[in-house]
């Protein structure tokens, strides 16, 4: 009878770790990536560049700056959009490895960054055709757009990565805590 208890408590350990490592999967509830992470935080250091550059573009609007110097501040603009970028499709190649809310991220910021790299090539357009007029609206309502736009992906990248960190030290403390259910 013991060795049957045994053997009983044995395949009841053995099904407890496999539902165990089952049950995160079945409800989507996997462990964030650090390598999302990462690409993450570089994604908000690369827009909060970008959301200062853009700004200070639109100020070049309300002063008698030259072309070029509209010039020089679009093509930094755009240096960082194509970064964001380059970031954008390393995190669209490990979206699987992200947990839910990692992959959300990704799906938010892609059709923002499109806008805005969409948006400073209107501007770059606007300019090579227009240089001398930079007080015009078509090219303040550009330039205006992209600080808009560039505010918009720097709050949507930077909420999720306080949310990873939250989420990461709620964590930390739950299990030094040893929280029930964790």
């Amino acid at each position: 009878m013991k060795r049957r208890m045994i053997v009983n408590s044995f395949s009841l350990s053995l099904l407890l770790v496999v539902f165990a490592s089952v049950v995160p999967a079945i409800h989507g509830q996997s462990k964030d990536s650090a390598h999302v992470a990462g690409l993450l935080s570089e994604a908000k250091t690369e827009a909060v560049q970008l959301k200062f550059d853009a700004n200070e573009l639109k100020s070049f609007t309300r002063s008698q700056l030259s072309w070029k110097s509209h010039a020089s501040k679009v093509t930094e603009i755009k240096e960082h959009v194509n970064k964001s970028g380059e970031l954008l499709t390393q995190m669209m190649n490990a979206k699987s490895e992200g947990s839910p809310w990692q992959q959300q991220a990704i799906e938010r910021i892609q059709p923002l960054l499109k806008d805005l790299a969409d948006t400073v090539e209107s501007t770059i357009d606007n300019l090579n055709k227009h240089p001398e007029h930079l007080m015009t609206s078509p090219y303040k309502a550009y330039a205006e757009s992209n600080a808009a736009l560039a505010e918009n992906l720097v709050q949507v990248i930077s909420d999720y990565v306080e949310y990873g960190k939250a989420k990461n030290k709620s964590e930390e403390l739950a299990d030094r805590l040893e929280v029930p259910g964790n």
